[in-house]
């Protein structure tokens, strides 16, 4: 293995990997040792994780929801202690060493724009919207890792037709927390903060798009998005938005964080899609993590992350080379 030390150090806004962040990945040299010797045993960025997540331990009431994959979910450990949350750092184990100095209570998330009905919900509220579900999906992230997760929530749907969205609202944008006290990521220049991703709505409102406030049966631990974020599973995970306090209906396609800081590498769909290469790096296959070890060969991308079935009818006629 080539490991190059002599790179500059700022990150560039343009990469989903800050540069520094990729050059120093002890988990990467982590699971490279673990593959050395045969084994499976998870990266050093995960075994550093602490033992208790932060936020976690609630247990939640839910219910078997639709459209869960049977592969065998991701471990806990992994799942939270290998994570992208550039709020609290570029390290994958930073928002587990980090996320501690999250505040989630009280928490509201605003709800307004081209609505009928705009409201502000307190997250407590929201937890007693509609019946939780515990759904198992696959997840794909940009870099090239996958896993599995038992999310709790309910469909975004449930909360959407509440607000009753006007006949100008086209598109769903999602702002997350952005609070320097808080998050100590902030002070990174990597994107302009606060963090904003948007959907268009007939996507937030399938019946996929989850609005997330668990999993593994428990309140969500605060690296991994609490006390609710979003998932879309047949996107890349940078487009499920977490620790939101503002959704907000528009009529124009909002402009959403890492397609401002890179419109070349990240488009506004961003579908998991094999046969559209990121500019420095192929989508075609994928690592399991937890699974696979580094040295192992790769699984090929599912088009759609797998969900085809139930999401491609959203795009027919639309070149999906030119709206990545």
């Amino acid at each position: 293995m080539l490991i190059r030390h002599r790179r500059r150090v700022d990150p560039a806004s343009s990469e989903i990997t800050p540069r520094v962040a990729y050059e120093k990945r002890r988990s990467l040299l982590g699971a490279a040792l673990a593959a050395a010797a045969g084994s499976t045993a998870i990266p050093s960025a995960l075994a550093a994780a602490p033992a208790a997540s932060p936020g976690a331990g609630t247990r939640l009431a839910t219910r078997p929801g639709a459209h869960s994959t049977i592969e065998r979910p991701t471990s806990r450990e992994h799942v939270t202690g290998y994570n992208n949350f550039y709020e609290f750092g570029t390290e994958k184990d930073d928002p587990a060493r980090y996320a501690h100095s999250l505040r989630i209570r009280p928490w509201t998330i605003r709800v307004d724009g081209e609505v009928a009905r705009p409201r502000v919900f307190d997250v407590d509220d929201l937890l007693r919207l509609a019946p939780l579900e515990e759904r198992v999906y696959r997840m794909r992230c940009v870099e090239g890792w996958s896993m599995v997760i038992p999310w709790v929530g309910y469909p975004l749907a449930e909360l959407i037709r509440r607000v009753q969205p006007t006949g100008n609202a086209r598109f769903v944008e999602f702002e997350t927390l952005a609070d320097p006290a808080q998050m100590p990521g902030l002070s990174s220049p990597v994107l302009e903060w606060p963090y904003v991703e948007g959907l268009r709505l007939d996507e937030a409102m399938h019946a996929l798009t989850l609005l997330a406030v668990g999993l593994y049966g428990e309140t969500l631990p605060r690296q991994n998005g609490a006390p609710v974020r979003v998932v879309v599973p047949w996107k890349y995970g940078f487009k499920s938005a977490k620790s939101i306090v503002r959704i907000r209906f528009v009529e124009r396609q909002p402009t959403t964080s890492w397609n401002r800081a890179a419109p070349r590498e990240y488009g506004f769909y961003s579908n998991v899609n094999p046969q559209v290469s990121h500019p420095r790096w192929s989508q075609a296959a994928e690592r399991r993590i937890g699974e696979d070890g580094l040295l192992q060969r790769k699984r090929p991308t599912l088009m759609f992350n797998g969900y085809g079935e139930q999401v491609a009818s959203l795009y027919a006629g639309m070149d999906l080379r030119q709206s990545f």
